[in-house]
């Protein structure tokens, strides 16, 4: 006798994105009696060895709500036939509905004081990162972004990144477990690990936790979108992941003021989507997309950004380049994020603050036990003095009143003038200190090309000036 599942796995080469590492290799589970899809959730992901990603509906108590679900309106209905009771039971996968935000009082349960001395990932921050940081400025971004620990269970120790949205309604809970390096090891969602907890005991989901469960999308917010009512004017500084968020935010400071940087994240490659970015209508977002093999997410995003900036008013992506020109082809190819490289450099020297000699000591020797390969010391020291003494600390936030002229476009064509048909060494030039030209032709392209497409605006002043500064050296 053969045995046949009513819920297996999609037949064919159809892929989808996988909830766990955002690559396009995810199998989803079908219904073979209705022929519709299951919950977003269950499926697996082809990359076995890198990802692992397994959900089945037979594992997590799945069918056996749904066979109550089934018992229970059968019981109602008596004039409806079974054909018609199956649609009305699955009609949920073909058509979304609104989005079912997540349970206060139990994303609340995560904010317990008394659980972040298990959380992994803070106590890494706090202590085992080659530069550890202050407990002020950890309580801080705990405090902004409300992250949370999961005290107890399978997952005890792992932090909470909540998507809490504009309106300050909380959309989804990501779980992370982090090793003692804070590389990531186990990935979960709050509601899953819910779930499980109920089935386990035999109990009933509450009526939140069965709505919830039946949406497609449960991440239909930015990481930190909260932040954008608090800080209504700010600047946007975007990544793929919370970590990576929670990182710059470390790095670079906390929004004091109307300039300060505001870090947010879009949960991950896929997520760089119109319905998620709409919410930045009017701001200025700088984008700093995660690593990929031969540039393929940087690329992606900056053709998407284009089309959305045609769409939403006043409001501008620009991207940093700045890894994919000093990444090695391995780092490219592990998909590294500027957290990978942030986090083996000092946060004191990119908030300006001085290190006393026997600190400084200390933290040379940290470092020399983390940079085993010249390679990728020459790449870090160079991300470093670019970081530090180009990038951000140059971004200029203020926006222009309309009509109003940062600066003459014939200053613009006089540079041009003066370039035209000019031959440059092939070797790097110091621009400034710490900001060095690798490839010149690129530099002047790429720079130019910024000031047309900006003219005479405030976004485009500080690339006007590095040219200018760059004709006065030749």
């Amino acid at each position: 006798m053969i045995m046949s599942y009513r819920f297996t796995l999609e037949k064919g080469s159809k892929k989808y994105f996988c909830p766990n590492c955002g690559k396009k290799r995810f199998v989803r589970f079908i219904d073979n009696e209705t022929k519709n899809y299951l919950p977003y959730k269950y499926g697996r992901c082809d990359r076995e060895v890198s990802c692992g990603y397994f959900l089945s509906p037979y594992s997590d108590g799945y069918v056996k709500e749904i066979s109550r679900e089934k018992e229970a309106v059968n019981k109602k209905v008596t004039d409806v036939t079974n054909v018609t009771v199956q649609k009305k039971l699955f009609f949920y996968d073909k058509k979304s509905p609104e989005a079912v935000f997540f349970d206060f009082k139990a994303f609340k349960e995560t904010l317990n004081p008394e659980s972040y001395k298990y959380n992994n990932f803070i106590q890494n921050l706090l202590a085992r990162v080659p530069y550890p940081f202050e407990t002020s400025d950890i309580t801080r971004v705990i405090e902004l972004y409300r992250l949370g620990t999961v005290s107890s269970g399978y997952r005890m120790g792992a932090v909470t990144f909540p998507f809490i949205d504009v309106n300050n309604r909380v959309r989804a809970v990501q779980v992370k477990q982090f090793d003692e390096k804070n590389h990531t090891i186990a990935t979960d969602f709050l509601h899953s690990i819910l779930e499980k907890n109920y089935f386990r005991k035999g109990e009933d989901l509450p009526d939140w936790l069965k709505s919830y469960r039946k949406q497609e999308k449960f991440i239909s917010c930015l990481f930190g979108e909260h932040l954008l009512s608090k800080y209504p004017s700010n600047p946007i500084a975007l990544v793929e992941a919370p970590k990576t968020a929670v990182y710059g935010t470390l790095y670079f400071g906390f929004p004091e003021n109307s300039e300060g940087l505001i870090w947010l994240a879009v949960y991950n490659k896929s997520s760089f989507s119109f319905d998620k970015l709409k919410v930045l209508e009017g701001r200025f977002i700088y984008v700093f997309p995660d690593l990929s093999k031969s540039g393929n997410t940087f690329k992606e995003w900056q053709d998407k950004a284009r089309e959305y900036e045609k769409k939403l008013t006043k409001t501008r992506f620009i991207f940093f380049d700045l890894l994919e020109k000093v990444a090695s082809e391995k780092d490219k190819n592990d998909g590294l994020d500027i957290a990978d490289f942030l986090i083996l450099r000092d946060w004191r020297e990119f908030r300006k603050i001085n290190i006393s000699s026997k600190e400084s000591q200390k933290v040379q020797e940290t470092q020399e036990t983390q940079e085993t390969q010249e390679t990728q010391e020459t790449q870090e020291k160079e991300l470093n003095k670019f970081l530090v003494s180009n990038s951000l600390p140059e971004i200029n936030t203020q926006r222009q009143a309309p009509g109003k002229i940062a600066w003459d476009i014939q200053e613009l064509e006089a540079i041009e003038a003066k370039l035209r048909n000019k031959k440059f060494p092939n070797e790097k030039i110091e621009l400034a200190s710490g900001v060095v030209i690798v490839d010149i032709e690129k530099f002047i392209s790429s720079h130019i090309e910024t000031c047309k497409k900006y003219p005479g605006e405030r976004l485009s002043l500080p690339c006007l000036e590095r040219l200018k500064t760059f004709v006065s050296r030749i």
